[in-house]
């Protein structure tokens, strides 16, 4: 039998597998394709899984239930979430993945513990709205070196705008991690994509902050999400164990 994992979440926090070494069902529980949830009792841990076939498609629908499984989840207990389309083929596969990371699955749900993850969206408008010239029409010679080096040059600008604004949102939330990206959207605005790691207990003042920061910065649009889980700040040793099944995205 073929597993998809949505997560790893601590075993204590589910009594009903404290004295099973076979999956538990988890009624009140849907999964990917409308799929009975299982708990899958793992050493010091309960694998969230549900049965997979080789039939199975996962889509867009699939993605969004996969995030709901972690979501109520970690209402429950500290979870380590798997990647979207996280498939072990068999039972030993499963096992074998716990088995070996074990030692790093603590570590992470330490750490973890009490922790939720905020998700911050900002849009702000772009140092350089226009595209390079060199992308729009064709050049050679000293003209296509100096439309290279105004294209670097937007790029720095870009950079530094981004690390401006990334510093000022980590003064403005002080989270105890963070993970950034930036990238510029086809509208000429550029969009950092911030993951702030904190305390579940500070969520409200951050919903705080994220109001207070919404008025005040008004060269940019501020969208908030979360509690989540902490997607982002999951370390080496899951990704490893993802490795060790497949992977299977619509």
């Amino acid at each position: 039998m073929a597993w998809y994992a949505y997560c790893v979440a601590e075993k204590q926090a589910f009594p009903e597998v404290a004295h099973h070494r076979k999956p538990v069902p988890m009624d009140q529980l849907v999964g990917v394709l409308g799929n009975q949830i299982f708990l899958y009792p793992a050493s010091d841990f309960a694998v969230i899984v549900s049965e997979h076939t080789p039939q199975d498609t996962l889509d867009q629908k699939s993605a969004v239930d996969h995030a709901r499984v972690i979501g109520d989840c970690f209402k429950i207990s500290t979870v380590l979430p798997f990647r979207f389309g996280t498939i072990f083929p068999d039972d030993a596969a499963l096992r074998r993945a716990v088995r070996s990371n074990q030692r790093q699955f603590l570590v992470n749900v330490e750490r973890l513990r009490g922790k939720a993850e905020m998700h911050l969206k900002v849009l702000v408008n772009d140092v350089c709205p226009d595209l390079p010239k060199y992308e729009v029409a064709a050049c050679a010679g000293k003209e296509y070196l100096s439309r290279l080096r105004e294209t670097a040059s937007m790029q720095r600008d870009r950079q530094i705008k981004a690390r401006a604004i990334s510093m000022q949102m980590h003064r403005m939330f002080t989270p105890l991690e963070e993970d950034i990206s930036c990238r510029r959207m086809e509208s000429g605005k550029m969009q950092l994509d911030i993951a702030h790691l904190i305390d579940h207990c500070c969520v409200e003042r951050y919903q705080n902050k994220y109001s207070s920061a919404s008025q005040t910065m008004h060269d940019c649009s501020l969208a908030l999400s979360g509690p989540w889980a902490p997607y982002h700040f999951v370390h080496r040793a899951l990704r490893t164990a993802q490795g060790s099944g497949t992977h299977g995205q619509a």
